[in-house]
């Protein structure tokens, strides 16, 4: 077994959006093709800060991971934000997580950055296995404030 991990390209689209649609799926989350076609158009934008990486394996798409870069003030550095990590449910337990994981943690060292981080749900507890393994759990807790009006013009 060989896995690549490259960044999306164009002709990535179908097999990208089958994957998230079952990462969507998996959160009991709606994804529209507004946003999916949102989303996509961000990844293949140069200019955009959400950047996609897909694992491969033999030809077909297995797996996805999707970053983006946020300022540290307190650090005076950057970091790499992985908001999205997936793999098919049939390619789990093959290291392509933990494959993709490290394809973004050589990306924050490439462009010089401090840290990688990322959230979960509290009971994707076969998700925290690897993250324990690559990683520090913290002891930050995760707030947000719903914003309904700018979801309903998205």
């Amino acid at each position: 077994m060989s896995i690549e991990v490259r960044p999306v390209a164009d002709g990535d689209f179908f097999a990208w959006l089958d994957l998230y649609e079952k990462y969507a799926a998996f959160y009991e989350t709606q994804l529209t093709d507004q946003k999916a076609l949102l989303l996509w158009s961000w990844l293949t934008a140069p200019d955009h800060e959400e950047d996609g990486l897909v694992a491969v394996e033999d030809g077909r798409i297995v797996g996805l991971a999707h970053v983006r870069e946020f300022a540290r003030p307190l650090e005076g550095d950057r970091g790499l934000f992985l908001d999205d990590l997936f793999v098919a449910e049939e390619d789990r337990h093959k290291g392509i997580g933990r494959t993709l994981i490290d394809a973004v943690r050589s990306l924050a060292e490439e462009r010089g950055l401090g840290v990688v981080q990322w959230i979960t749900a509290r009971d994707n507890s076969e998700a925290q296995q690897v993250y324990d393994s690559v990683a520090t759990r913290t002891s930050w807790v995760t707030y947000e404030i719903d914003l309904p009006a700018a979801r309903a013009s998205a």
